[in-house]
């Protein structure tokens, strides 16, 4: 193999150890928030009827909870790309122009390596990366960029319901305005709530699919808002002004966050891409002595644990510099 082939070889390899380490805290923490949520759940019930049931009754309901449960999670993990699909602008319906688009990725990433040279054990561990990296890790992307631009416009989406609803417009004709008035992620999931509302399906039911479809607190925190006024009949226009300010201080937050982060983020960037550039530079000054890292058996282990090692440290400083508020 070519120095660049090993080279290329280490790199698939980090990006698929990366890439499977990222999918997985992601999916144990969805696990553990449901089963904490499942035993809460379960907890609550049990209390209220252990003084009326035997033994024997509990275990039963207890096993056929779990199949329940075990059943539900299945489910789940059907339900989980096309949530995804959902949270990125796209319908649940196209899960199967998703595939086409992994395969078409996986093809196309295949030829490219081929064409490089590439055969055998690593053209395989691209074409898995890009057929199972690359669309999700772009999907990600695609989620992230479209929650951003909700949060941008959430806040003032909000306080122009408000204004409406204090001049006297109804909840529903409030939400087909801001829904006209606001492009994007805002208007989109607005005007959904509005047309399930005007097929006849209540308006919290309908703003809890939107904070399904745009799973951000603040979403969240709108649907309870909405929730709890059709159930108890208070102020909306109350409930939507000190939503809003509190959107704005989570807001405000998050950019201090931020701005308070960007230097390590720097240090983070410039640390890893240190390395890069030295190994340029003595390339294009004296060829000969960076060629031995290639050439060598003692070059090429030395080179591999160092591109092993500088992937790992720029994972953990990701993580250590990733605040969440």
């Amino acid at each position: 193999m070519t120095p660049l082939q090993i080279t290329l070889l280490i790199l698939v390899i980090c990006i698929v150890i990366l890439m499977t380490v990222y999918f997985l805290r992601v999916e144990n923490q969805k696990k553990i928030d449901d089963r904490l949520a499942r035993i809460g759940s379960k907890n609550a019930t049990r209390t209220k009827t252990a003084s009326a049931q035997d033994k024997n009754t509990i275990r039963a309901d207890l096993a056929k909870k779990l199949k329940e449960s075990e059943q539900q999670e299945k489910k789940k993990k059907r339900r989980v790309l096309a949530e995804r699909l959902q949270n990125a602008g796209f319908e649940a319906t196209d899960i199967f122009k998703f595939w086409i688009a992994s395969f078409a990725s996986c093809l196309i990433g295949v030829m490219i390596f081929k064409l490089m040279g590439l055969s055998g054990l690593p053209l395989i561990l691209i074409g898995i990366t890009f057929f199972f990296g690359v669309p999700r890790f772009v999907l990600s992307k695609l989620i992230q960029r479209r929650q951003k631009k909700f949060l941008n416009e959430f806040a003032d989406a909000l306080e122009s319901m408000m204004r409406l609803l204090k001049a006297g417009m109804p909840v529903g004709e409030a939400i087909a305005m801001v829904a006209r008035e606001y492009g994007g992620p805002v208007g989109e999931e607005m005007m959904r709530v509005y047309n399930e509302q005007k097929i006849g399906i209540p308006l919290s039911e309908a703003v809890q699919k939107a904070a399904e479809r745009m799973p951000l607190t603040e979403m969240q925190m709108f649907a309870t808002g909405i929730t709890i006024q059709q159930q108890t009949g208070s102020s909306l226009s109350e409930i939507l002004q000190n939503l809003a300010t509190v959107i704005r201080a989570r807001y405000r937050l998050k950019r201090k966050v931020q701005a308070l982060s960007a230097e390590a983020k720097a240090s983070a960037g410039i640390i890893g891409a240190l390395p890069v550039l030295v190994a340029l530079g003595l390339y294009f000054i004296n060829p000969e002595y960076i060629m031995l890292l290639f050439i060598t058996k003692p070059g090429k282990m030395l080179l591999t644990g160092a591109v092993v090692w500088m992937a790992a440290g720029v994972f953990v400083m990701k993580q250590m510099i990733n605040f969440k508020v």
